[in-house]
């Protein structure tokens, strides 16, 4: 089970709310998505598991980071990071 660490998101609303995420804060520092990578969902196939929505996005830092957006609650979370190395 991963770690899931609170964010605070702004996005690009398209044709649902808060659809693309264009920056994100942590612990007071604004980490800009250069990318957006990849986008899934997870939802019906385990009911002991929320529905929610993943990207996989590349920060202006270089970084490579997976961030989730609970889709019941709205909150988002920060699931993982890791330098993108085959920049």
């Amino acid at each position: 089970m991963s770690l899931l660490i609170p964010i605070t998101v702004e996005s690009h609303a398209g044709h649902k709310a808060d659809e693309t995420p264009r920056a994100f804060s942590l612990a007071g520092e604004r980490f800009p998505v250069e990318e957006v990578l990849d986008r899934w969902y997870q939802a019906g196939r385990d009911p002991s598991l929320p529905s929610a929505s993943y990207f996989k996005v590349r920060t202006a830092d270089g970084e490579v980071r997976i961030i989730r957006r609970d889709d019941d609650s709205m909150e988002w979370s920060l699931v993982s990071s890791h330098p993108d190395h085959g920049r």
